[in-house]
Order: C-alpha cells, then structure tokens, then sequence
C-alpha cells in the first residue's frame, strides 16, 4: 500500500560517557519499533500535520490492533516484505498517512502468519480468507478508535501472507500481499456492515490489488470477480473530505506516489552536494568496471542504513521518481502499483524497480532456475542501458533492487512468481556498456526468487 546514503550513524568514540549514551539510543530505537511513528519522521508537512493531529487516536488503534485476537497471530509492520528478523522487519510502527493516486489515505499494514496452500485454495479463496479473518477486524477497531471525520481520503490496509505450493518436482513457499483502499465513508460502513452481501457491494467500488495487479475480490465464490462488470471509476479522484483548520492543504499533489512499498523493502557517506536522479541523463562511460572477484553487490563495510535514510531519499526524490514511474509505465513493463521507491535491503538502501514480464511461463516444466535465466536475458537485460539512461551517475545509492514478476500459462496460473536482482549500480553501467558479460553481472549480484536467494548459472539453466 507493493521488494542512497546519508544515514543516521552512532559511532563508536573514546570519550567518557559513550557507553551510556550508546545504551540510551538503543533504547531508543526499540521504543520506536514497538509504538507508532513520530509525525517528525514524516516530510510530507501536509501528512506530518495529520499525522501530529491524531497521534493518540493512532496509538490507540496501534494498541488495539496489538490486542486483538486473529485466527493466527497478525503483526502491524511497516516494512511488510522485509526480513522479520532484520530491524526493518521488527518496525511495527504500520499506521500512517499517506499519499496514494492523488488521495490522502489512512494506511495500515502489516504480516499474516497465514501459510495458505495453492492445492486447495484459489487465489480469490486465500484473498477472501485474508479479508474475512484480518481486514474486516481491523476495519472495526479503525471505526472504534478513529473518528469518522477524520480528515483523509480514504482508509487502505497492505497484509502480506504465506502460500504454500507444490510442484511435480519440489514444495515452494511464496507471499502474496492484499491491498484495499477503501473511501473513508466505505471504510466506516463496512465495519458496520452485518451481511456479505453489503461487504461485497462496497468491495466492488473500492480499490483492491493482489500481488500490485487489480482484484476482482468476491467472497463467497471460488474465483475472482471480473473487473470489467465492476464499476470503480468513483474513487480515481480524491473524495472530499472534512476540512481540517490544523491541516494546510498542499500546494500540489502527486498523482503516482504509491502506498509506501518498503522492502521491504535497503551505502555510502552522503556527499556535500546531493545529486539527483535524474530522467533523461546518460550514464557516464568513464566509470571504471567492477571487480570481476566481487561476489556481493553490497557496499563493503558500510555502515547500515535505516528507515528514516529511506524516508530521505524518497521525500527528496519524489518528483524523479515520478517522472521515471510515468516513463518505465510506457516503455520498461512497470507495474502501476509499485513505481520506483526506495528501499531496505540487508540493511542497506537501493532504489526498487518492479516490472511485470509479459511472457507466461509453463510452471510444471519449467524450474525457478531457467525462469530467472529466461526473466534476466530476454526480457530485463535488453532493457537495461535505456533503463540506466535515466538514472544520474552522481546519486547517493549503490543499489538497484529490480523485481520481475512472472506470469504461469494456465491451468497453474496463480500468483506471480518474484524474481528479484539485487545489483551494484556500478556493476549494471559495467554490463549495459559491454565490459563485463550478463553472468559476471549476475556473480555479483544476488538473486532471489520469491524471497529465497538462489545461485544462477545462466547458460546452464537455459
């Protein structure tokens, strides 16, 4: 609601006293994962002030939701792809305002502890389990804790959960992350609701993502609705909304600034003068290839980023991004619902990319190995130079974080299967400018499917 520097540092120092100071920002950084976000960690003015406005409605519904029973434990995250084991994955500060297509959008999200088998449910059956056992108890706490004039657009939930699946040849594990953007006066109705009959009626004019794709979410049938019958044009533009005198309206808006897609979901001192990313740059041919010894796109020694650095780069970069999620939208397969963001990966920043390949994959007869060999050399690496073209060489980031989703043939169609190449910047300019080959681009990479990292032989698995 969907995988740069200048980073908050504490260093070590020899003067007396820095142990107790290092405890004490310990603690403190502990204290923020468990409660709810700060409005000074937000540099939106706008969503700061509304975040500032109703910072104890949004503790109490952070409580509440804490408190509440599911029919497996539910964890509010604000990192929903990100390792739960990583200080990313531990932030359950998962309730703040956001932007999303133009509108003001109370989001809450957080992890399912739900591994759904892909044997005996469909894809719309997991969905509506999901939605019946998480989405509808937090959509009552959000009524019970939260006014119903609050001044926002819409209300959106991100949950991300587990399915389990089977092959001929091997059990595999993936995610699938459910969306809703409700309209606020939809949000409070539905919590109201008492048949599913009501429920699936504000469904139907909501907005509702499966895996970044649209959903036709039906409740009480085996397959999805056709989006084609569902009306859902009343809420592309922004729904009014009560005015708010603590609240000044902002001079301009964003129409693609997403649900926040932290890998979520993750480099190098910041420079004196920030550079920018810029659309339309080309990326220099001076730069020095890569070492062909490197096995790992991360920057050596390092120390790690955190979620405010990427909170930095997103508010300072928005506008790029958002010239470059237009772009990639016509030219490079992006997906609509996660454009160019900044990220969290193994505690260091990249720019995440998502693209969906066109091109259906036979999942019985095909291995996850030749489909990330076939993703990178026919449909990502042709790609690539253009791609680069509009990144500035002179950025604050060493990583881009580029996801592929791909698509199954029917009858297994299912979810996409991520595919994820996690790679040094530097590494990239090296391939895309003919010096170092597709294989030792990947060597220096990481390669991760659905999550799971894999090694990759690229002409052996073709």
């Amino acid at each position: 609601m969907p995988y740069a520097s200048g980073r908050a540092r504490v260093r070590s120092c020899a003067t007396f006293g820095s142990l107790t100071t290092a405890l004490f920002l310990l603690l403190l950084s502990v204290s923020a994962a468990r409660g709810q976000l700060s409005p000074q960690e937000i540099h939106s003015p706008e969503l700061r002030a509304l975040q500032d406005t109703y910072l104890q409605q949004l503790k109490a519904l952070n409580n509440s939701i804490a408190a509440a029973k599911f029919p497996l434990p539910f964890t509010l995250a604000r990192y929903v792809t990100a390792d739960p084991a990583s200080p990313a994955g531990q932030d359950t500060r998962g309730i703040e305002f956001v932007r999303f297509r133009g509108r003001v959008v109370l989001k809450i999200t957080g992890r399912y502890n739900a591994a759904l088998s892909s044997a005996r449910l469909s894809k719309n059956e997991r969905a509506a389990r999901v939605f019946i056992g998480v989405f509808l108890p937090i959509v009552g706490l959000v009524r019970q804790e939260i006014p119903a004039e609050v001044a926002c657009d819409a209300i959106g939930l991100e949950i991300g959960y587990h399915v389990l699946g089977k092959s001929k040849s091997y059990e595999y594990e993936g995610k699938e992350i459910l969306v809703a953007v409700f309209d606020r006066s939809d949000a409070f109705a539905l919590a109201a609701a008492e048949s599913d009959a009501a429920r699936q009626e504000i469904l139907n004019r909501s907005e509702i993502f499966l895996d970044g794709e649209e959903f036709g979410l039906a409740l009480s049938q085996r397959e999805p609705l056709n989006l084609e019958s569902l009306d859902r044009g009343a809420n592309a533009a922004p729904a009014s909304r009560p005015p708010s005198p603590e609240v000044a309206p902002p001079k301009s808006q964003s129409a693609t600034t997403p649900l926040p897609n932290p890998r979520l979901l993750p480099a190098p001192p910041a420079p004196s003068s920030p550079p920018v990313v810029l659309p339309g740059t080309s990326a220099s041919r001076l730069e020095a290839a890569p070492s062909p010894t490197r096995a790992t796109p991360l920057p050596a020694g390092a120390p790690p980023d955190t979620p405010q650095d990427v909170e930095r780069l997103q508010a300072k970069y928005q506008t790029e991004l958002d010239a470059l999620a237009k772009e990639g939208l016509l030219k490079f397969h992006f997906v609509d619902y996660a454009p160019p963001s900044f990220v969290l990966f193994q505690d260091h920043v990249a720019l995440q990319l998502t693209l969906r390949n066109p091109a259906r994959f036979d999942r019985e007869h095909t291995s996850i190995y030749k489909r990330a060999a076939q993703s990178f050399d026919l449909f990502l690496a042709p790609q690539l130079k253009d791609m680069l073209g509009r990144i500035s060489t002179e950025v604050e980031f060493p990583l881009l974080d580029i996801t592929i989703l791909s698509q199954f043939q029917a009858p297994s169609s299912g979810s996409p299967e991520a595919i994820e190449y996690i790679c040094a910047l530097r590494a990239l300019r090296g391939f895309a400018d003919a010096r170092i080959t597709s294989q030792d681009l990947i060597n220096q990479s990481i390669v991760l499917v659905n999550s799971v990292r894999i090694g990759l032989n690229l002409q052996a698995a073709e």
